[in-house]
């Protein structure tokens, strides 16, 4: 009897210490799941943040389209001022153009240009063709002279400089667009049909000096800025040589 009773009293033992076991298990794997889980949500929620910050990054980025110098100002014989620029665009394909030479009449010069801004969904999600604003930049004049008297800066008839060695489906795809510009600009289902949700015309301008260099930035989701800053000594010797 007291023999029984020692075995069952093992087998309870025996019973009470797995339960235990299995108790200290499941309490472990329900530790370990619910830390593993709160790393994997920790981890969603750092991609989430990456992604939103390179779409916030993209949205309010913008890039260089364009530099211009003024490489001599000088007064006419009726003593208005008169202003050569040096024009360096930036091409399609990444690289800067040659530069060109455009002498205006004043000290106010403006720079026309034709920009197209894709909707905002193309922009946020960096769409190969539509994930950035486009430019087309039509004429330099200053505020001395009428500006239909203005040279264009691509000869008429001739694809823009900036398509030069470009990539052909870019190339393509913007000069379509641009063949099509004021149809995109007066038909509101027709510009939306091409994902574009603005298309019209540009002038950037100010006080033009020597000695500062001015460069023209396009925003991703926006139009075009001007901004300046003094000319490095060694680009200013640069320009005393050629001139």
């Amino acid at each position: 009897m007291v023999d029984n009773r020692i075995g069952v009293l093992r087998n309870l033992t025996n019973i009470l210490t797995l339960l235990v076991v299995l108790g200290i298990l499941s309490g472990g794997m329900m530790v370990y799941r619910a830390h593993f889980a709160a790393d994997t949500k920790i981890a969603k929620l750092e991609d989430d943040k990456r992604v939103l910050n390179e779409v916030v990054s993209h949205l309010t980025g913008e890039r260089r389209v364009a530099d211009l110098v003024v490489t001599d100002q000088h007064l006419d014989a009726d003593g208005v001022p008169v202003t050569t620029l040096l024009f360096v665009e930036n091409g399609r394909n990444g690289t800067d153009l040659p530069g060109r030479s455009f002498s205006v009449r004043g000290k106010l010069v403006h720079v026309d240009a034709m920009v197209i801004k894709f909707d905002a969904e193309d922009v946020k999600a960096n769409d190969p063709l539509r994930g950035r604003s486009i430019a087309l930049f039509t004429r330099i004049y200053g505020d001395r002279q009428n500006p239909a008297d203005a040279e264009p800066i691509d000869p008429p008839g001739e694809p823009p400089a900036i398509y030069r060695d470009a990539d052909p489906t870019l190339a393509g795809f913007e000069l379509k667009l641009w063949n099509d510009f004021w149809h995109l600009a007066a038909d509101p289902a027709y510009a939306a049909s091409k994902h574009v949700r603005v298309a019209n015309g540009e002038s950037v301008w100010g006080m033009f000096d020597p000695d500062r260099l001015y460069t023209l930035t396009l925003e991703n989701n926006g139009g075009l800025n001007l901004s300046s800053a003094p000319i490095k000594g060694i680009y200013r010797e640069m320009l005393k040589q050629a001139h």
